[in-house]
């Protein structure tokens, strides 16, 4: 009796691992397959020219190619990228770090901001496209209502309680049509 327990335990162990194993060879083949068309595919995605294998090279060190390009940015925000990439242990020479960041900035650049017409935004726009505070952009508009429409920078500036520093940073976004 003994013995038919025993025999009876390793048959079903052996087929639960026999399963296990089988499900393993199955996730390989389907990851494996799924890794390799991602990996074909990203290198295609990437327009040729100088740094493009310096990219490649470092960038795939520690993840996929298509989250270090999911976003674009000006030099300052790559340059950024790049130091923390190096923090978190990204290996490579002062040459090949300059060529990735010459690479990137040329073919993922930062998105042209939307300019904002002062005259016709609305509170949501004037907040979050100067970076103003709620109360800020609510003054703006209601000096606007009784004021009339904005003509130059310095009408912005007349604005009691605006944050002047943040309109002058980002002036070249502003446009003044009524």
């Amino acid at each position: 009796m003994k013995q038919v327990v025993i025999s009876s335990i390793t048959a079903s162990t052996a087929s639960r691992s026999w399963r296990s194993a089988l499900l393993g060879v199955a996730l390989a083949i389907f990851t494996g397959a799924d890794w390799a068309t991602l990996s074909a595919s990203q290198v295609r995605q990437l327009p040729d020219g100088p740094g493009k294998a310096e990219t490649q090279k470092l960038c795939s060190q520690c993840h996929e190619l298509d989250k270090a390009f999911s976003l674009s940015q000006d030099r300052a925000g790559w340059q950024r990228t790049i130091e923390k990439m190096t923090g978190f242990g990204m290996k490579g020479t002062e040459q090949e770090l300059s060529a990735v960041l010459e690479y990137l900035v040329k073919n993922f650049p930062a998105d042209e901001l939307p300019k904002i017409n002062v005259n016709k935004a609305e509170a949501i726009e004037l907040e979050s496209g100067l970076s103003l505070k709620r109360s800020q952009a609510a003054a703006l508009i209601q000096y606007r209502n009784q004021h009339g429409a904005f003509k130059s920078v310095e009408d912005l500036k007349k604005v009691h309680g605006v944050d002047v520093e943040k309109i002058e940073a980002k002036k070249d976004r502003l446009i003044f049509k009524e």
